[in-house]
């Protein structure tokens, strides 16, 4: 069956950087786009970045552009997003997600948290 399992989240300190990671296993990961999405307590989901399944097109929400830098590794399975530059409001559970035909799989989150 389809799993995604993020790594890598954290504490840190305004400025300060994590890299996350997502681990895709039970699909032929090289065939999709892989994204990264966000969800902040009492607001709703939203995407931060997505790639393509060859990782020719990426794409990022605007608050991100600068920032953060999603990037794939086909051979290994994983999908990852470096998140430099990191703010408060960047604290959120952040989520791996697969569109795959028929079906959006999500992982369980990871949570990020940008304290002072």
């Amino acid at each position: 069956q389809v799993q995604l399992v993020e790594s890598g989240g954290g504490l840190v300190q305004p400025g300060g950087s994590l890299r996350l990671s997502c681990a895709a296993s039970g699909f032929t990961f090289s065939n999709y786009a892989m994204s990264w999405f966000r969800q902040a307590p009492g607001k709703e989901r939203e995407l931060v970045a997505a790639i393509t399944s060859a990782g020719i097109s990426i794409n990022y929400a605007d608050s991100v552009k600068g920032r953060f830098t999603i990037s794939r590794d086909n051979a290994k399975n994983t999908v990852h997003l470096k998140m430099n530059s990191l703010k408060p409001e960047d604290t959120a559970v952040y989520y791996c997600n697969a569109r795959l035909p028929h079906q959006d799989y999500w992982g369980q989150g990871t949570q990020v948290t940008v304290f002072s």
